[in-house]
């Protein structure tokens, strides 16, 4: 796969490049999107011929007897995480932002409590203040530039109000992967308080070499209270099919997540399936592996550029494609280094305030993208911030 190649994305109905300009100013005639999570890169080959089977077939009906695609889910969870999934627990959601709102929508009651660990994916406090319930923020301390989960102070925040936890693993924005002992802090929590706990691992398979992710599915005492959630969308590049698995092995919260799928007519987008069963297949897994060097590779470039300009850090990334970068060594106010990113840089980046408490003093930059890309970035923020070198 070549990933070098620029694939022009403006004109495409790409919220990426297309919407960027109204978000932040930014013109996608020499601007650079750096925000939204999707990447700038075509999708596997073995994705492609899916697509092209159907173009080719020409009926674009119901997507029935859905084994084979239920199977792949299941090697796949078994090959490259080593979690063994029961096919009858996998439900199918018009991506995981649909995922999470069913969630709350079958497990929780308006005005009930819902605990997020942050900063951490702003889509989560969106849908939770959507549909009447409490975002209940527990902040990550920052020991060191790496996030940590302080479990005492959360026990102190408890009210008995809460009943969900969401967490993200591994973490977005700040690319943590979760140790077992970290998983397995987050299960006893959960349990303390009588909470479901949603475990969102969308970016599990993109992890970067050396390190190693572990579902919260093979953390001990936790199956009668977890739901799972993942999706080929994120890994592959086709976040535009909107297809995500919510995987939940406890039958009465499968009965529950049932329940709330009938009542709002939830049923898969037959693209989708198509795409993921063919994503998920060893074709599509030596993809990933290519994939993943040359996000590393992008990291590394980035991370370097980053940090050699005084005042500004990139925080370690072990997982996803999205560089979190600290401002707060600058001593600039928020709009003064925002603007610099977005005037001077020309560069779109996702406003840190958006992710919760702990976000204020980031911007969140896409690094999946051609390399030259990163190279003209990291030369425009190094000269917006030329003066504090």
């Amino acid at each position: 796969m070549n990933f070098d190649k620029q694939i022009e994305r403006r004109g495409t109905h790409s919220a990426k490049w297309d919407m960027m300009e109204q978000n932040y100013g930014v013109s996608a005639d020499d601007g650079i999107a750096m925000w939204v999570a999707d990447m700038d890169f075509r999708p596997p080959v073995c994705v492609q011929n899916a697509l092209q089977g159907m173009l080719e077939h020409g009926v674009y009906g119901y997507y029935g007897d859905d084994a084979s695609y239920r199977a792949a889910i299941c090697w796949w969870m078994e090959n490259r995480h080593g979690w063994t999934v029961d096919p009858a627990s996998i439900f199918t959601t018009h991506g995981l932002v649909n995922g999470t709102g069913m969630c709350i929508d079958a497990f929780t009651k308006p005005g009930d409590g819902i605990v997020l660990f942050t900063p951490v994916y702003h889509a989560f406090a969106k849908v939770i203040n959507a549909a009447g319930r409490k975002v209940v923020e527990c902040p990550l301390a920052l020991n060191d530039g790496r996030y940590e989960m302080d479990f005492q102070a959360y026990d102190a925040q408890m009210t008995g109000n809460e009943k969900l936890l969401i967490l993200c693993s591994p973490h977005n924005p700040g690319g943590r992967i979760w140790s077992r002992d970290e998983l397995q802090q987050v299960a006893d929590f959960a349990k303390r308080h009588d909470l479901v706990l949603v475990s969102d691992e969308i970016h599990h398979d993109l992890v970067m070499p050396g390190n190693t992710h572990i579902p919260m599915a093979n953390i001990d005492g936790i199956q009668d209270r977890l739901v799972m959630m993942t999706a080929t969308t994120k890994t592959f590049n086709i976040a535009g099919a909107h297809s995500g698995n919510v995987i939940i092995a406890n039958p009465d919260l499968r009965a529950k997540f049932t329940n709330s799928m009938i009542a709002f007519g939830i049923s898969p987008n037959s693209f989708g399936l198509y795409m993921a069963k063919a994503a998920y297949s060893p074709k599509g897994a030596a993809w990933v592996d290519e994939l993943i060097t040359y996000l590393d590779g992008n990291r590394r470039l980035f991370d370097e550029g980053i940090n050699a300009i005084p005042g500004l850090k990139s925080m370690p990334l072990e997982a996803t494609y999205l560089a979190w970068v600290d401002f707060s060594g600058t001593g600039m106010e928020t709009g003064e280094y925002t603007k610099r990113i977005q005037e001077s840089a020309r560069i779109a980046a996702n406003h840190g305030y958006t992710f919760g408490t702990g976000g204020e003093e980031f911007l969140r930059f896409n690094l999946a993208t051609p390399r030259a890309q990163i190279i003209q970035a990291i030369e425009r923020i190094q000269g917006a911030f030329s003066d504090l070198q």
